[in-house]
């Protein structure tokens, strides 16, 4: 996570938290694809949060969709402290994820004015 590196206008983050596909499949993954791949944001991250994160080391549809995000350039971290109370870190880290401690970083991005979708 950059944020000293970028400025609220230039990057999108997208806290994903949910455990409905649906969610992932129709909103978090076809959004954030389109938005670094149509430039409509610079720089675009998924944050996988909680239940999320024991979705998708269990599904390979939405591994693969990780895999396209990370191939259009949208950065993908896992917090790691969920990861770990699901037992998944290893899992989602062979996908190419950063997984880490996300609490300090998502309370540095929001105190510094950067957009976030909650999905």
């Amino acid at each position: 996570m950059g944020v000293a590196e970028t400025t609220p206008e230039d990057k999108l983050y997208l806290l994903w938290t949910s455990a409905d596909k649906d969610v992932a499949m129709r909103m978090a993954f076809m959004y954030t694809f389109n938005a670094k791949a149509k430039g409509w944001w610079r720089e675009v991250e998924v944050i996988v949060w909680g239940p999320s994160a024991r979705l998708l080391a269990g599904d390979a549809e939405l591994q693969n969709r990780v895999g396209e995000l990370l191939q259009v350039g949208v950065e993908v971290v896992a917090c790691r402290a969920c990861a770990d109370s699901y037992g998944v870190s290893d899992a989602l880290a062979k996908l190419g994820i950063e997984v880490k401690y996300m609490g300090e970083p998502l309370t540095e991005l929001l105190q510094a004015g950067y957009r976030l979708l909650s999905v």
